[in-house]
């Protein structure tokens, strides 16, 4: 969700008011996947552990207002059949945000119309550096060998080891890199770039986006033919 700061600054806003608008325009495109049944994952990049890097006041007044569309949404979530995992550090983040957390995520727990994952606090090196550290801890605790930790099994230590690898990524905002998200998720995601600023990303931006991931032919590293 890229681009937040400078839809506001073009057009004379605050920082904070872009993120605003950012959320509204996850709101949008959440319900319109639920909607149209489109599929049933959907993981939202909202803070990277880079991100920590930004103004105080920035950071502090994204906190909240995350903190507030969780506790306003819990109810249509629960109603629409939106299960909410928050994956990434939650240690260093405020209290009432992480209260918030743990509130929605298990009173949606066990929704199956669409698993929304929202990246707070994530980093894809700390996903794995964190998932190797958990896994040592694990394998002297049983004595496993190295020989016994395969793919599937590092996987599973993973903050993002409950959910699928990712089929397709958007990346709105411009910028054409991948900056420190799933790592180990994407090894074989479809890319999509786009310089729609995040505020004005829509249900038809997506569906366009869709449409080019569909013609697209997915071999996985095979040879097809």
């Amino acid at each position: 969700m890229d681009g937040n700061g400078r839809w506001a600054k073009a057009r004379g806003l605050s920082r904070l008011e872009g993120h605003r608008q950012g959320a509204l325009a996850a709101e949008r495109i959440v319900r319109f996947v639920v909607k149209e049944r489109l599929f049933p994952y959907l993981t939202l990049f909202a803070f990277s552990t880079e991100n920590w890097a930004r103004p105080r006041h920035e950071v502090d007044g994204l906190f909240a207002l995350l903190e507030s569309f969780l506790r306003e949404k819990t109810e249509e979530f629960i109603d629409s059949g939106i299960k909410l995992l928050v994956v990434g550090d939650h240690k260093p983040l405020p209290e009432g945000l992480q209260a918030a957390i743990e509130e929605i995520e298990k009173k949606t727990a066990q929704n199956e119309a669409l698993t929304l994952a929202i990246a707070l606090n994530f980093g894809g090196r700390w996903a794995i550096l964190r998932a190797a550290k958990d896994l040592l801890r694990a394998a002297r605790s049983v004595a496993m060998g190295p020989e016994e930790v395969g793919e599937e099994l590092f996987r599973a230590y993973l903050p993002t080891g409950s959910l699928p690898d990712m089929d397709f990524l958007i990346r709105t905002g411009g910028r054409v890199r991948i900056s420190n998200f799933l790592l180990w998720e994407l090894a074989y995601t479809e890319l999509y770039f786009t310089d729609i600023l995040w505020p004005d990303f829509d249900e038809e931006a997506l569906l366009y986006a869709l449409k080019d991931f569909q013609r697209r032919e997915r071999s996985f590293g095979r040879v097809k033919g």
